[in-house]
């Protein structure tokens, strides 16, 4: 009795310990400095002096354990003595009470040897409830009963309840049958209202998608045409420009004879040199008009080459469309498998979350999701 209130108290000192020791390590990781700054020497010194402790306490309990275990093995020494004498006075008793109360005529196998057996016996048929009237008997046969006339009525009120109870069953069953087919009709016809909403929705969609492209692809043609025809006219109106202001100048309307040099024909003097001579003139306006020729085939390769480029683009910009096209078509089709594939498994999980309820009465309260993140481990 001392060992165990000795147990009893170093368990409520051990549950004190570490009570304390939670509330201590619940204030150093609760606490954001401590934890970020890092070693805690006062925690470390705590520590150790907790493990002197608990290394004292397992030597005492282990002594405790050692006292219990000589204790109990001198406890199962008398146990054993004792069950040892309780058995033989069992042994005795039972023979006594064979002795006495289970002689042989008590006995449930007597009758198939006691003498006087057909004295004893019951006739071959008391009643119709007889227990002993068996099929190989043939003491009562089927109709020969009693109560043939009861039995008989109160089997036909049987069956007339039965043919009731199925005619009831059967209506019910047609009417739930007939209501699930409804649902069923009324859930189809609302999703193919939704899908066939959501397609128009599709198109209209892609057709303005379709139209705002059209339109911007033919300003930007329009812009760019626009764009290369004033660059042309502008070019034009410069080339006449100056060849208007090399015809009508001073350089070109004066003698090129009194600009001639001494040193050669080849040499004229700068300062009075008035332009050149007609020939020369003939010749840069022929040259001239070989470069204007030249230019304007290198325009109009270069506009050629951007309308070729025009098309290419226009052709990429077609071919991409149609196979955003038949992107939106295989995804369309992907959603409507993959739908079909969730509406399966959503019907799948609810049934088997319905049999999980049905199958388990115990629901988690606030309670159970309360008790989390409360303790520092």
């Amino acid at each position: 009795m001392e060992v165990a209130m000795d147990k009893d108290l170093q368990q409520d000192a051990s549950l004190d310990k570490r009570r304390y020791k939670e509330l201590c390590r619940q204030g150093r990781l609760f606490n954001a400095r401590n934890r970020i700054i890092g070693g805690d020497t006062q925690a470390w010194d705590v520590q150790v002096h907790d493990q002197k402790i608990k290394e004292a306490t397992e030597k005492a309990r282990h002594e405790t354990f050692a006292a219990e275990m000589k204790h109990n093995d001198k406890v199962m020494c008398i146990l054993h003595d004792r069950e040892r004498r309780d058995r033989k006075q069992l042994c005795r008793a039972i023979n006594d009470f064979q002795q006495s109360f289970q002689k042989p005529e008590t006995r449930r196998e007597f009758d198939l040897s006691d003498p006087l057996a057909l004295k004893k016996d019951l006739p071959a048929r008391v009643s119709d409830s007889d227990m002993r009237n068996t099929i190989s008997g043939m003491q009562k046969f089927m109709g020969e009963d009693l109560n043939f006339h009861e039995r008989k009525r109160f089997q036909q009120e049987q069956n007339r309840e039965w043919a009731l109870q199925q005619h009831r069953e059967w209506e019910r069953a047609r009417a739930d049958h007939k209501l699930a087919e409804d649902f069923h009709l009324q859930t189809r016809l609302k999703f193919d209202e939704t899908a066939r909403d959501l397609q128009k929705l599709e198109g209209l969609t892609r057709k303005e998608v379709c139209a705002a492209m059209k339109e911007f692809n033919k300003n930007q043609v329009m812009e760019l045409a626009e764009r290369k025809r004033q660059q042309k006219q502008q070019e034009q109106e410069d080339n006449m420009t100056e060849i208007t202001n090399l015809l009508h100048g001073d350089l070109l309307s004066e003698n090129p004879q009194q600009a001639a040099s001494s040193f050669g024909p080849h040499r004229v003097i700068p300062d009075r040199w008035k332009g050149m001579s007609k020939e020369q003139l003939e010749e840069i306006r022929f040259t001239q008009k070989q470069q204007i020729q030249e230019k304007l085939r290198l325009q109009e390769e270069e506009c050629q080459r951007n309308m070729d480029w025009d098309r290419r683009r226009i052709q990429k910009a077609r071919a991409s469309l149609l196979h955003e096209r038949q992107q939106q078509r295989l995804q369309r089709e992907l959603r409507r498998a993959l739908d079909c594939s969730n509406l399966s498994l959503a019907k799948e999980q609810h049934l088997q979350k319905k049999r999980m309820n049905e199958a388990s009465t115990s629901q988690p309260t606030e309670d159970y999701f309360s008790q989390f993140n409360t303790r520092s481990r």
